[in-house]
């Protein structure tokens, strides 16, 4: 049987360690509240700042069971560092460290298995400009096929490729991926990717005419939402309050 272990490494890690594995483990919390969660599977992972070690869960938890300190230091091998009493999951780490190895932009890195993500990620054509939200992906989305779990090392370059320097990805038959500068970041492009799908299901479900909006505006909305105010991105802008909503819901996440 798995055992939860309750301990603190808050004394034990750096400032900005610490502060890291907060944020990653509120968006933990955050994505089971929205329901995008696979029971124990799917990752979302965060490097540690300055270094090229990462955060992600321990095999085993649910995403409410996550806190700062039961979240599993790793290199970008896998390998669990520090001691740490948990696994995790190397098939679900593959995809993960392909990208944060090209990727040293990237903090954060959110890849799930929603119905509404795999659904639109299946459909030939995948995301459709229908939606506000869809505008705030497509112009930094791309697409990569489905080869089975992800175990496969040769695929690692694959994924890189299609992915190159977009920050929303759709995987065919599989589910949605988002990076960010920050946890933040990435949370909320994960936010606006599912909710696009959502819209865009809930429309094909309807039968009724899709009122198509002009490529023109679709051009020019992902500039316009991109309006960066006093340096802050839009993560920086709604990271606060996604973490006092997280608090507000179960506050054990920063133990």
């Amino acid at each position: 049987m798995f055992q939860l272990e309750k301990f603190s490494l808050k004394d034990q890690v750096s400032k900005q360690e610490w502060q890291t594995r907060v944020d990653l483990a509120a968006c933990y919390r955050l994505v089971a509240a929205h329901g995008w969660g696979d029971l124990i599977y799917t990752h979302i992972s965060a490097r540690v700042p300055g270094t090229d070690y990462y955060l992600v869960n321990a095999f085993g938890l649910t995403f409410e069971e996550v806190t700062a300190s039961n979240l599993v230091k790793v290199d970008l091998e896998g390998n669990v560092l520090d001691g740490s009493p948990y696994h995790i999951n190397p098939a679900g780490f593959t995809i993960h460290s392909a990208i944060h190895a090209v990727r040293h932009d990237a903090q954060c890195v959110i890849h799930l298995h929603t119905k509404a993500t795999i659904s639109v990620a299946t459909i030939q054509g995948g995301l459709k400009p229908w939606s506000q939200y869809a505008m705030f992906s497509l112009s930094s989305l791309s697409y990569h096929g489905y080869e089975g779990l992800a175990v496969n090392d040769d695929e690692k370059a694959r994924l890189q490729s299609d992915l190159g320097q977009n920050n929303h990805m759709l995987l065919h038959n599989h589910g949605g991926l988002t990076l960010g500068p920050s946890v933040g970041d990435a949370f909320m492009r994960f936010y606006d990717l599912q909710r696009a799908c959502e819209i865009q299901m809930e429309l094909l479900q309807s039968g009724q005419p899709i009122i198509e909006i002009e490529q023109a505006i679709v051009d020019g909305i992902y500039q316009q939402a991109n309006i960066v105010h006093s340096g802050e991105t839009g993560g920086q802008k709604a990271w606060p309050a996604m973490l006092r909503k997280a608090y507000k819901l179960d506050p054990s996440f920063c133990e």
